[in-house]
Formats: C-alpha cells, sequence, structure tokens
C-alpha cells in the first residue's frame, strides 16, 4: 500500500521526517555556533561597524517631544553632524536636534562655502547620520540651488530628503518670499525648519557674512520673515548671526521654537557646527564669535597620529599583543613546507639551465 495513500500514515511520516530534518538542522546550527568566526563576541575582521546608539533607553524625539520642551520653555539642543560617527557621538551625548547641515560642504568636503554642495551629496550625507542617529529627531538642509525655482522643486526635493536620506525633516533658507514654497512641502506632510537672519546660502546678496537686523528696520522685516514661515507650517525657525535682544523680541513674538545660532541665549534653542564646537580644526582657522570650543579633537588626533607614526618608525608597534598567535607545530610545519618549495624550485631552476645551455659539440658546430 502506497504510503500517501494512507492519509494518517502520510502524516505521520512527515512529523517523523520533520524532527529528524530538525535535529541535523540543530546540529549543523551548534556546529556553526561553536565555530569561532560565529561566537558571540569574536571578531578576527580588521575593522568593524561602531555600533548602536548608546543609550538604548532614551525615548525617540519626535515633534511633539519638541513642543513639549517648547512649552515648558526647556531649551532645544541642537548640533550638526555630517557622518556616521558625528551623527553616534551626538546621539549618544543626547541632544535633542541632529541637522545635517550644508555647511558640511566646508568641514567635511573642503569646499569654498555652502553654494558648491549639490542634492545628491546632501542625500548621501544624511543617510549616513541617519543611521547613527536612533533617539535625536534629524533634519537635512535643502542645497542652494534644490528649492529656489518653484514650490513643486523644492517638494521634490524633500521628499528626495525623506525618502532617500532618512531623515525626520528639512530646513530651507529664507523668509516671507519662500512661505509658500515652505506651505507646499508641509501640506505634503513634511516638517520644515525654517532659517531666517545671516541666510548663508544668500551671502552675495547679503554682502557677505553680517549680522542681520541691526536697525529697527532690519529687525522688523526679521520679524516678519520669522511670523511669515511660522505661519506657512514650519515647526521651528533657525535664527543666525542677530543681535540678542532682537532675537529675544522675535522668540517672544512667535509662537515656534526659535534655534539660535549667534543670536544669544534668549531664544527657544541653540545649534552650532560640531566641528567647531569640539575644536575638530588646526590652529588659526577663523571660528565666528559666537562659538564657544568645548574640546580640542584637532590636538588629541594630532597627538595620536604623530604617537602611531614615531612607534612604526621605532618599530614598537605592533606589540605582542596586538598580534595573532599559531600554534609552535604548524608553524614548525610552515617552515619546513617554505625549504622543500625552495629546494624544488632550486633544482627545477637548475635542470632548465642545464638543458637550455649548449654542448661543445653544439659550439662547434
Amino acid at each position: 500500500m502506497a504510503v500517501r495513500s494512507h492519509p494518517a500514515l502520510y502524516r505521520l511520516t512527515r512529523v517523523v521526517a520533520g524532527v529528524a530534518g530538525g535535529a541535523r538542522g540543530a546540529t549543523r546550527r551548534m556546529a556553526a555556533t561553536n565555530h569561532p568566526i560565529h561566537r558571540p563576541g569574536l571578531r578576527y575582521s580588521s575593522h568593524s561597524p561602531l555600533g548602536t546608539a548608546l543609550d538604548r533607553t532614551r525615548t525617540k524625539v519626535t515633534l511633539n517631544s519638541l513642543r513639549s520642551l517648547y512649552e515648558a520653555k526647556e531649551p532645544i539642543v541642537t548640533i550638526t553632524a555630517h557622518d556616521f560617527p558625528s551623527a553616534h557621538v551626538a546621539d549618544a551625548a543626547g541632544v535633542d536636534v541632529i541637522l545635517v547641515g550644508d555647511s558640511l560642504a566646508m568641514v567635511a568636503l573642503g569646499m569654498e562655502d555652502t553654494s558648491e554642495v549639490v542634492l545628491d551629496e546632501m542625500i548621501l550625507h544624511c543617510r549616513s547620520v541617519a543611521r547613527a542617529a536612533k533617539g535625536a529627531f534629524t533634519v537635512g538642509d535643502l542645497p542652494m540651488g534644490s528649492y529656489e525655482i518653484a514650490p513643486e522643486q523644492a517638494l521634490a526635493s524633500a521628499i528626495r530628503v525623506i525618502k532617500e536620506g532618512r531623515v525626520q525633516g528639512v530646513k530651507l533658507e529664507g523668509g516671507q518670499e519662500m512661505a509658500p514654497t515652505i506651505a507646499r512641502v508641509v501640506r505634503a506632510g513634511i516638517p520644515v525648519l525654517g532659517h531666517v537672519g545671516l541666510t548663508p546660502q544668500r551671502q552675495h546678496s547679503l554682502g557677505g557674512f553680517r549680522v542681520q537686523g541691526k536697525t529697527a528696520s532690519a529687525a522688523m522685516r526679521l520679524l516678519d520673515d520669522a511670523v511669515a514661515v511660522q505661519e506657512a507650517g514650519c515647526f521651528a525657525v533657525v535664527v543666525e548671526a542677530v543681535p540678542a535682544e532682537v532675537a529675544a523680541m522675535v522668540t517672544r513674538e512667535t509662537t515656534i521654537p526659535t534655534i539660535g545660532i549667534g543670536a544669544g541665549n534668549g531664544c527657544s534653542g541653540q545649534v552650532l557646527v560640531q566641528v567647531d564646537m569640539v575644536g575638530n580644526y588646526p590652529p588659526g582657522r577663523f571660528v565666528p564669535r559666537f562659538v564657544k570650543r568645548y574640546g580640542d579633537v584637532w590636538g588629541e588626533n594630532m597627538r595620536a597620529i604623530q604617537a602611531y607614526r614615531d612607534e612604526v618608525k621605532a618599530r614598537t608597534y605592533p606589540a605582542p599583543e596586538h598580534t595573532y598567535a599559531i600554534a609552535q607545530k604548524e608553524l614548525t610545519e610552515f617552515e619546513k613546507l617554505l625549504l622543500k618549495r625552495k629546494t624544488l624550485s632550486s633544482c627545477s631552476s637548475s635542470t632548465t639551465t642545464a638543458a637550455t645551455t649548449p654542448t661543445k659539440a653544439e659550439k662547434d658546430v
């Protein structure tokens, strides 16, 4: 009788086969687990990922979180990041917002100013930052040329930054003239961070990197810009290079958080370029007066790299503790094999030479 023709017997054989297959699979998995390459904690590669965010208990920052901080009058801490390592440390430090600013054109890509960086480059850096930022709210800058032509262009660029860059919001510069553009992006469900005051992408029309809002009329235009981006739907607005008193008044007259950079401590929060505030730049580099240097990353990197250079030159690195061991038996066998290969190679070379060397009779002919 065929097994398949008897339902009960067929089911029984399938169960037995499944148990046996499961046992064989478990055996293979156990063997794989016991192999050194698969043991947890062991890694023989010359490099490894930096890992996940250090504080796994941290609650993800959202627009609601930022609004709660604003209403509680608790300053919102924002910092820039341009790659995985800079975002990794910023996120682990517990900042509220990580901005992938177009300042990366200078501090990460060595360009002259922010006008050089393009959308594809910004998206690449956003994606790198997003892989590390698991707690902070992330925002990507729309670079010059990616949003000014029309609201639909801005929306298309913003969608790419969100979808491909994997950040949660976008930032764009401009006040009243950019309100329709901001409104179009916001209507599509994309959070927008505004930027008024000194807008670096427009430095040439502003006469350079100059403080804004220094006259009564200029201060009023600044306030009108902040109100315009607020009404267009921005969840917050960066206020850059503005007298502290003016920035404080703008903060009081608006109902969204103001994030100051060179605008005094009366704003709802602050933002700094990470490379500037950690001191990751050589001596003599110009730094704006509003920057406070909290570290000396350049100096520490220089010390470490110079020490590495000196130890390599002196052959004190790598030391025994930095190398991998081989069993003496295997080393001895390797030496024997190498000697045998050299001997055979030498014999083969001698035979070839003898075969190609003409005899005296051949020479006479």
